[in-house]
């Protein structure tokens, strides 16, 4: 009914209180599903947008620039800041001429209960747009981005769960690949497309304090030079001439025909000519923009440079540092969504064993799983005989626990006093890795002779009687080794020595 800047002000702040106590009261509701979650998330936002709208209109009030606050709070007071004779009966008289005018004008006016209003927020359902890739959230959808990396230069023929791994390594393309439009225009639709990814599945997410946060310690190591990719790229090119320290051609034939030679390629200029040849042409440089110079000094098929040598080696570091600072953003959102690939790479993969009409089921299945989610997953496991949990994620039935054995417990000295619980696990265990360890500590090997021995000491003393007994019924060649003479009489090793000796043989 007022319009009076104290009546917006109290307003407002109740907005704020409402909008606040909402926010906790939707908080308080745990959501049943992940889709559910993601509204709630939204919904929230939507809330703290709508509070800081309010407190910026409240900020702008209380600076009060024209003094519209101070005067209507003085005027309460029978004063102005404007004029001395002003009746304090005179204002209140007006103030309820205008309440009475106001109802005259609206006579079926009423008082209107705002709280439902508050309540319509929580059962709203803000519209999240995702493609049919991204599963509502859950997976990324960067075919798009895929076609532009395989079909340009810095890009590779790859595969696309290739490049799941390699788009968020962005240094490990070539410097020099990168300085061009088209890998400019390639990172901003990446980093576009992921920070609106980002907003839609985590939107209470600050993304401004990241990026405020990021871009501080970005300066720091570009300052010294240690952005990984773009080592010492803001320090200052040794083959380019400054040539404010040179005042004619003469003194500039001091550095060398080989770096004027380089400092001409760079400009593309002609790069011929004798070494005064050379400096003047450089030279001509510096106060000649280069698109005022004759087309005779340029080399055949060069582009003329609409730019002097100190701007244009000035937006070349300028265009590098955005690009690097890009690069950056781009990593920080891939380590934020690091489960998010990882999860669209297995859902690539299990979709390359999948026929078409296998996806669409799967698709169907997931959309229904996600509707028919409840809290039971959430609330505790009623189980009282601590029975093992099946596949599902449940208590298995006692009858199968019993069947099993799995109350019987087998506790083996040689893993390290570990439990197995059930006959069946025990046998199995014999076979596994940490029984293999053990016995490989103790030096023995692990062979069916040892099963169902489960004591270190066990297992030594039936080694040691294993090896007396490889010792008894081991092959000895002096007595086992055989010989033979010329007229085909058989011996031992021993005796046909003993008889050699002897020279009976």
């Amino acid at each position: 009914m007022s319009s009076t800047l104290l009546e917006v002000t109290r307003a407002s702040h109740e907005e704020v209180e409402r909008l606040e106590r909402t926010i906790v009261k939707d908080f308080e509701n745990e959501p049943a599903t992940s889709k559910d979650r993601l509204i709630q998330s939204h919904r929230v936002r939507n809330m703290i947008d709508q509070i800081t709208l309010t407190t910026d209109k409240l900020i702008d009030i209380y600076e009060d620039k024209d003094n519209a606050r101070k005067d209507e709070i003085a005027a309460l007071g029978g004063q102005s800041l404007t004029s001395s004779n002003v009746n304090v009966f005179t204002v209140f008289y007006d103030r309820l001429k205008e309440i009475r005018d106001y109802h005259r004008r609206h006579p079926a006016a009423r008082y209107v209960d705002t709280t439902d209003e508050y309540e319509a927020l929580l059962k709203e359902e803000p519209e999240i747009e995702f493609s049919g890739e991204e599963s509502y959230g859950r997976y990324l959808d960067l075919h798009e981005l895929y076609n532009v990396y395989i079909n340009s230069k810095f890009g590779q023929q790859i595969e696309y769960t290739a490049f799941l791994d390699v788009f968020s390594e962005p240094e490990k393309i070539a410097k020099k690949l990168k300085l061009t439009r088209q890998y400019y225009e390639y990172l901003q639709k990446l980093l576009d497309y992921l920070v609106g990814f980002l907003e839609r599945t985590e939107p209470l997410q600050d993304l401004e304090r990241i990026f405020s946060k990021l871009v501080s310690e970005f300066e720091e190591k570009w300052a010294s030079g240690l952005i990984e990719g773009w080592e010492g790229e803001n320090q200052k090119n040794d083959d380019v001439i400054d040539l404010d320290y040179y005042s004619s051609a003469e003194e500039l034939m001091v550095v060398g025909p080989d770096k004027l030679k380089k400092s001409l390629a760079a400009l593309g200029l002609k790069t011929g000519g004798t070494l005064r040849e050379r400096a003047e042409r450089y030279f001509l440089t510096k106060n000649t923009p280069l698109e005022a110079l004759d087309k005779k000094h340029f080399a055949k098929g060069a582009r003329v440079v609409e730019q002097s040598v100190g701007v244009m080696h000035q937006n070349l570091g300028e265009d590098a540092k955005e690009i690097a600072l890009t690069e950056a953003k781009i990593k920080k959102l891939c380590d934020l969504l690091r489960e998010t690939i990882m999860r669209t790479k297995e859902n690539v993969e299990k979709k390359h064993a999948l026929t078409y009409d296998e996806i669409v089921q799967e698709r169907e299945e997931d959309e229904v799983q996600q509707e028919s989610e409840s809290d039971d997953e959430d609330q505790q496991i009623y189980n009282p005989l601590k029975l093992p949990m099946g596949w599902d994620g449940k208590p298995i039935p006692y009858w199968l626990y019993k069947l099993h054995g799995l109350g019987q417990e087998f506790k083996c000295e040689i893993c390290g006093n570990h439990s197995y619980w059930g006959r069946r696990a025990y046998e199995r265990h014999f076979k596994e890795w940490r029984h293999q360890h053990g016995m490989r500590c103790l030096g023995i090997p692990n062979t069916k002779n040892f099963n169902e021995i489960t004591s270190i000491e066990e297992a030594k003393q039936l080694w040691e009687k294993i090896q007396q007994k490889q010792g008894v019924n081991k092959w000895r060649p002096d007595l086992e080794e055989e010989y033979e003479d010329r007229e085909g009489n058989i011996y031992n090793k021993k005796t046909y020595t003993d008889l050699q000796r002897q020279g009976l043989i």
